[in-house]
């Protein structure tokens, strides 16, 4: 579609806007000004040349005596610009083909003037033009500089058109680069923040309509930010409160003598607890820590480490370091949580952590029983646990892969779930620069 070969960006598409009315207007002018000015002058040069042609015609004519005859072709040359000759006996030439629009427009001229046969090249030699005119006694060679035919006006509205459009150019582009780039500035903000990075001193610029929008941008940023804190807030208050009656709980239950139904009590007493903190985990989404400039390798190690503590195997394969900001100990929650999920049911895991063109992809790949297709969205849903392949009681809270999704794309990126080639789950992590 023709909207595919128009510029994507603001400043394209803007100067796009000024620069296609100058062409227009550039086209319209240059069709104008060959059309009639320059055919005009064309003519006119024309004319007057095959007028001078004409009178030192005539002049041959009326004196032909020697003396007035050499006198003649003298003063051609120095008032006219033409030196002639007469090739006494010969015959003129058979013109050349396909003239040029000088040589038409210079014969329709002599055959006006002269009314005689006449051949015009202004090929041959370069920087002149031949005239060749047959006359009862011989041909009448006539050379004459090119410039004869031309105007300088030509060149000299070329280069003010061209010349003034290149200005103009270089004017909007400049203007509308100083335009474009509050709303850049603003892009590249609301680009941060979406990632979970710190936007400190931006303040709206620009013209009014990118100005509403900046400040739209601030008041959208400071009611987010007032919001997750408002939540943290209320989830440590109901921390508290439910801890306190749980506590209670476990003291009574430590006091009672120990049969089925005391056992019965404290695991579900310990699966509230289990409850409680996953929730918190995941509703408090560690939005304390602020980012931080960090090494997703060395985080990929510790987490590792920690892993293979904790029994089964884990490989870990990357080279170089890839430095991007992020929140630690909620990347290492993230990191921690998939690797948990994966060795409770795998006996292998490996994690390849590579550079891509816009960004970093770490992948985690087990080869335990996987994730049916149809599930593999509903498991990052909050507690949600699968059944069969997946322990109900082993497996969690259900919070593991939901917390996991929400670190990921609070640092801008996002997690994605297929299958593994050592027969598992594959679990992909992209995180943008």
């Amino acid at each position: 579609m023709i909207k595919d070969y128009f510029p994507r960006n603001l400043l394209g598409r803007s100067l796009l806007i000024v620069v296609t009315p100058l062409i227009v207007l550039q086209l319209v002018s240059g069709y104008i000004f060959y059309e009639s000015h320059w055919n005009h002058v064309k003519q006119q040069l024309a004319l007057g040349l095959a007028g001078d042609v004409a009178v030192l015609i005539e002049a041959i004519r009326r004196f032909p005596d020697p003396e007035n005859y050499q006198w003649i072709l003298d003063a051609a040359k120095r008032s006219m610009e033409i030196t002639a000759s007469v090739e006494d006996g010969a015959i003129l030439p058979n013109p050349m083909s396909n003239p040029t629009d000088v040589e038409g427009e210079l014969r329709r001229a002599l055959r006006d003037k002269v009314n005689k046969p006449a051949v015009v090249d202004a090929r041959s030699l370069e920087g002149l033009v031949v005239i060749k005119v047959q006359l009862p006694e011989g041909v009448l060679t006539m050379v004459t500089p090119r410039h004869r035919l031309f105007s300088s006006t030509v060149y000299i509205f070329v280069l003010w058109t061209v010349g003034g459009a290149l200005i103009l150019l270089g004017v909007a582009t400049i203007f509308m680069r100083n335009q474009v780039r509050p709303v850049q500035r603003l892009a590249r903000v609301a680009d941060a923040f979406g990632k979970g990075r710190d936007v400190p001193n931006f303040k709206p610029e620009g013209t009014r309509e990118v100005r509403q929008a900046a400040t739209a941008f601030i008041a959208m940023r400071a009611r987010i930010v007032r919001q997750i804190s408002q939540r943290t807030e209320m989830l440590a208050g109901v921390s508290h409160d439910l801890r306190t009656p749980l506590t209670r709980m476990k003291l009574q239950l430590a006091m009672m003598a120990e049969d089925d139904g005391v056992t019965a009590l404290n695991e579900d007493v310990a699966e509230m607890e289990r409850m409680l903190e996953g929730y918190l985990a995941f509703a408090r989404g560690e939005g304390s820590e602020n980012p931080e400039p960090r090494d997703v390798i060395a985080l990929l190690g510790e987490a590792v480490r920690q892993a293979r503590r904790k029994g089964g195997t884990v490989d870990l394969e990357a080279e170089g370091e890839f430095e991007l900001p992020l929140r630690p100990s909620a990347f290492l929650r993230c990191i921690t949580n998939l690797l948990d999920n994966a060795q409770r049911y795998a006996t292998h895991v490996s994690v390849r952590a590579q550079k891509r063109a816009r960004g970093i992809e770490v992948v985690i790949d087990d080869d335990g029983p996987g994730i049916p297709l149809d599930k593999r969205e509903e498991v990052f849903k909050p507690f949600f646990r699968l059944e069969g392949s997946r322990n109900p009681v082993t497996g969690g809270v259900g919070l593991g892969l939901t917390i996991a999704r929400d670190v990921v794309r609070g640092h801008g990126g996002d997690i994605f779930l297929g299958e593994s080639p050592s027969g598992g789950l594959r679990v992909r992590l992209r995180l943008p620069l």
